[in-house]
């Protein structure tokens, strides 16, 4: 991880994201009591995929902060350090093409 001394774009944001992540905190603990309780598979695997679709959510809300924000401050700024954002956010996005 790059750490860069200005501020990071989703900062405004970070309110939001943090209450978005403990709500797919809690859903990953029913999940877990599911699990626990021998709920149906299919009931099991839906939840699955709604804290699958939270994390993307915030995934790309942060990939967008990052492009918007980060990125966009390195091009104009130019250089390495353009390079140097413009791979991490190409490596960020295959990432999370992958997952």
């Amino acid at each position: 991880m790059t750490e860069t001394p200005h501020s990071h774009g989703y900062l405004h944001r970070k309110d939001d994201y943090a209450r978005r992540l403990r709500r797919i905190e809690g859903q990953a603990r029913g999940l877990q009591r599911m699990v626990e309780e021998e709920k149906y598979c299919i009931d099991i695997l839906t939840q699955i995929s709604a804290i699958t679709k939270a994390l993307q959510s915030v995934g790309l809300g942060l990939l967008e902060e990052h492009l918007s924000h980060c990125v966009v401050d390195a091009a104009a700024a130019g250089g390495k350090d353009a390079e140097a954002k413009l791979k991490e956010a190409n490596d960020a996005i295959a990432r999370l093409v992958r997952s």
